[in-house]
């Protein structure tokens, strides 16, 4: 293990509950005066939308709302964002809701000022550095959702159309200066969207802790978003008024946003092409793959997952956390098989290709191959685990 790396933590966070309150001071406190809200359509008309629109004007704000965002959102909604601020004349960005709305929200801000296409900007090597950071507007996010973390992350992940492909683009200015966890605004989503959002927090904490990149606070925190999510989810599940439960899953997701710098892994990688392709739910699509993803990983996780088990009070080692997953996956509506999320078998070969170039492939303990790829692809069609 070589002991070298870069390590980088969240930015200033609001939280509690009330305290989208707050969101006019935190754009001033950002420097934004004239904000763009860039959320999606689904949200816009809710409540939670017009008490945050009336938090900003009761700063003595202006604003405006751009909510053209999909569940995975492509080019053409950034395109459409970023005419809106330039059009509007907003000096900063908004980003309020799920991570589709918040990864929108931050390319849209990052974009504000660049002369070269968005795709430039992939998070491949140095290709950050070809940004102008000047033109960057300033960003504040407010999370509707416990899932992605995309709140205290520094990229946005866009789908490219024409190559059925998600991209992450990246700047370390694309991390939000100010963001708002309130979870008061998570109390009306729905239980299948609580158990899809909570899965992708629960994906991010367990690749975190299992890849072999040296970061030992990421592992940390990662270790006690797990605990969290084990404890919590459950019971934003059950009961979505159960404000504490709320509370504890954006600590989750923010927890895992912040370890998986240390990196992600194959149920990612697995992931990101069948979103891109057939347009699922990216945290639904993320659990549904865990436990096969589990398995595959066994030997070079085995020792870690043993330990994991204990730190939560599992027995059994290895195969009582993965008794665990299945459980919760169980008790929280989430399929077993691709087939029941749309998928057959018949682009299993194009999106195996897909996945071992995806750049969460990377990430995981064990070298993943297209023809590993296609295996777990046809074991998660099939309902194969062990």
């Amino acid at each position: 293990m070589a002991a070298t790396a870069n390590w980088n933590y969240p930015t200033a966070i609001r939280f509690g509950a009330g305290r989208i309150a707050e969101l006019g001071r935190a754009c001033v406190t950002a420097g934004i005066s004239r904000p763009l809200l860039v959320t999606d359509p689904g949200i816009v008309s809710l409540p939670i939308t017009a008490r945050a629109l009336a938090a900003i004007r009761g700063e003595g704000l202006e604003v405006a709302v751009f909510s053209e965002v999909k569940t995975n959102p492509t080019e053409d909604n950034v395109a459409a964002g970023l005419a809106a601020l330039r059009a509007g004349g907003h000096d900063g960005v908004v980003a309020f809701g799920g991570g589709s709305a918040l990864d929108c929200g931050k390319v849209v801000a990052f974009m504000r000022g660049q002369a070269r296409p968005m795709w430039d900007f992939e998070d491949v090597g140095d290709w950050w550095t070809r940004a102008d950071p000047a033109g960057i507007a300033p960003i504040v996010a407010v999370p509707t959702t416990a899932g992605t973390g995309s709140e205290v992350g520094r990229a946005g992940v866009i789908t490219n159309v024409a190559s059925h492909t998600k991209k992450v683009i990246f700047h370390p200015r694309m991390m939000p200066t100010e963001v708002i966890c309130d979870p008061e605004l998570t109390i009306d989503l729905p239980p299948h969207l609580t158990a899809g959002t909570g899965m992708d927090a629960l994906a991010h904490c367990l690749e975190a802790y299992c890849a072999p990149a040296y970061h030992p606070m990421a592992e940390g925190i990662a270790v006690e978003g797990i605990r969290l999510v084990k404890e919590y989810l459950p019971r934003a599940y059950r009961d979505g008024a159960d404000l504490e439960a709320r509370a504890q899953m954006l600590s989750a997701a923010a927890m895992g946003a912040t370890a998986f710098q240390k990196g992600l892994g194959a149920i990612h990688a697995l992931s990101h092409p069948v979103g891109a392709i057939y347009n699922t739910h990216h945290g639904l699509t993320n659990a549904v793959f865990m436990p096969y993803v589990l398995d595959f990983n066994r030997e070079a996780i085995y020792d870690k997952i043993e330990r994991l088990a204990a730190w939560l009070g599992i027995a059994d080692g290895f195969s009582g956390f993965l008794d665990f997953l299945l459980r919760l996956r169980r008790d929280l509506g989430i399929p077993h098989t691709l087939d029941r999320i749309g998928l057959d078998g018949a682009r299993f070969a194009e999106m195996a290709e897909m996945a071992v170039v995806d750049p969460t492939a990377g990430g995981n303990p064990r070298t993943l191959t297209a023809g590993d790829a296609m295996d777990l692809y046809q074991r998660a069609l099939d309902g194969r685990v062990g």
